[in-house]
């Protein structure tokens, strides 16, 4: 899994924005150049707004994130829940898949388990998973050979879960807020990194991103 290209903008609107309701842009104490400072009364009234619920921190909507995520299609079945409010750009797995041989490094194995592939396989792990890759990849240069679209077709039915897909994903600091709650100690690594934080997952990545632990994992600061 990888996390590239991370780009972060909209603070300076959203905090203006914010004060909005009550007129109380003098109030306004943040350093926008040459870095970001949030100042400690905007601070103040953002946190407040945040801990009163969705309906008041509506300025964490106008804080937008666009990154590159490579992860492995198990995982993006389970990204789709956030499809409100984000927006993906995806390499095409129909156009592109024949495009570039197809090696072991084009699977998401970071945390694979021998052991349980010797539990269900004669075969040793390497040979299974050597064979598992080495027929795919038979099967795409027949597509290429022939030009026949059942080798395609066969291709794109037996590929595994693991395949590793890239997109260029856009999303606000609300809807990080909403995985942040739901996602942190999920039993998925590529989620929390519950099993080995020292891989990359979404939550450390996110955690990375400016004034994540007061915006979007306020709930661990005391009040």
């Amino acid at each position: 899994m990888r996390f590239e290209n991370t780009d972060v903008w909209g603070f300076k609107g959203a905090l203006r924005g914010m004060r909005n309701p009550k007129n109380s842009w003098d109030r306004s104490d943040t350093v926008f150049e040459p870095t970001l400072v949030i100042g400690e009364n905007d601070m103040k009234l953002a946190t407040s707004l945040i801990r009163a619920g969705s309906e008041h921190r509506k300025f964490l909507r106008q804080i937008f994130v666009s990154v590159d995520i490579t992860a492995p299609l198990y995982w993006w079945k389970e990204f789709d829940t956030y499809k409100v409010g984000t927006t993906a750009n995806s390499t095409s797995t129909m156009h592109k898949l024949a495009s570039k041989p197809i090696t072991l490094d084009c699977f998401e194995v970071d945390d694979l388990d021998s052991d349980i592939i010797w539990d269900i396989h004669t075969t040793t792990p390497t040979d299974f998973v050597t064979n598992l890759v080495g027929d795919l990849e038979y099967l795409r240069q027949k597509y290429l050979e022939t030009g026949d679209k059942k080798y395609w077709k066969e291709l794109v039915r037996w590929l595994p879960e693991s395949w590793l897909q890239t997109r260029t994903v856009t999303m606000t600091y609300e809807n990080l807020l909403s995985i942040g709650k739901q996602r942190r100690n999920h039993k998925l690594n590529e989620w929390s990194g519950k099993d080995d934080a020292t891989k990359p997952n979404m939550i450390a990545w996110m955690r990375t991103l400016p004034y994540a632990q007061e915006f979007i994992f306020y709930d661990e600061v005391a009040e």
